[in-house]
């Protein structure tokens, strides 16, 4: 799928075709996206086969609107255990049209999902998201609650809107940042100070068309394939981000040694097991 990831933020090259858009959340940033998207569709510049919006929300925006979805009432871990499970079992190829639109408000629910599928796929084994130690090379970041490290390239507030152009609309001047490069720095740069990180598994949301980032499906399912390659026969750690160009939320998986006899495969009755992420 073409995309602008070159960060010149301007529209990937028309019609684009997608299998599954998947928008998270259906309140004020759901519901722009959707009208967003639907107005990309009306000139031509984007289709899908399904539109999905996912929100546990009964009466928000999207599900009392009238726009032509598929709304989901889900909590957004328990939709997307089950969505990406079967995605895994289709595996790349199959999925390779179909794209999440993330909310910024959002919990990093892909490093959760690649939690809960380690800990699927190595039961009893000590896994954990580990703190970042250290800072990246950016003028704003900060720790969340739940073991996700927050970072960003703006001090201010960005509109909703912003396809994040190489002349960024703030300080109008060129955009001379960029995350997922900025990410992989910091990883180099710690394993030359000594500590092995694996990665790390990018999910970029790029602007893909009407002011509507997303990352791909695939993306997420080469992060999961990551980390089971990485932790196959040691402990390791490895660094997940979801990010664009500006924002970020990055994750560091832990995961101890394997013991001996360790399955190195999701069972089908694990796979049903999968649930929301506790913290250790």
């Amino acid at each position: 799928m073409s995309t602008a990831a070159d960060g010149s933020g301007a529209e990937p090259a028309a019609p684009q075709s997608y299998g599954d858009i998947i928008v998270v959340g259906g309140g004020c940033y759901g519901s722009y996206y959707v009208r967003q998207l639907h107005r990309g569709r009306d000139a031509g510049a984007i289709g899908w086969e399904r539109l999905l919006v996912v929100d546990r929300d009964p009466d928000c925006a999207v599900a009392t609107g009238s726009a032509a979805v598929e709304f989901v009432c889900r909590d957004w871990t328990l939709f997307f255990n089950e969505y990406l499970g079967r995605a895994a079992e289709r595996g790349s190829g199959a999925v390779a049209r179909d794209a999440i639109v993330p909310s910024p408000l959002m919990p990093h629910l892909m490093s959760h999902w690649v939690v809960a599928r380690a800990r699927a796929r190595w039961p009893g084994r000590a896994i954990r998201l580990s703190s970042l130690e250290g800072a990246l090379d950016v003028p704003w970041q900060r720790p969340g609650d739940d073991g996700t490290h927050y970072v960003s390239f703006a001090t201010w507030m960005c509109p909703i809107n912003c396809i994040e152009p190489r002349t960024c609309p703030h300080t109008r001047g060129p955009r001379a940042w960029s995350l997922p490069p900025t990410v992989r720095a910091f990883v180099e740069t710690s394993r030359l100070q000594g500590r092995r990180i694996d990665g790390p598994a990018i999910l970029h949301c790029v602007h893909r068309a009407y002011g509507v980032g997303m990352f791909g499906v695939d993306e997420v399912l080469a992060a999961d394939a990551l980390v089971a390659s990485a932790a196959a026969g040691r402990a390791a750690e490895v660094l997940v981000g979801t990010v664009s160009h500006c924002h970020g939320a990055l994750a560091v998986l832990a995961l101890g040694e394997l013991a001996v006899g360790g399955s190195e495969s999701v069972s089908k009755g694990a796979a049903e097991r999968l649930r929301p992420l506790t913290h250790d």
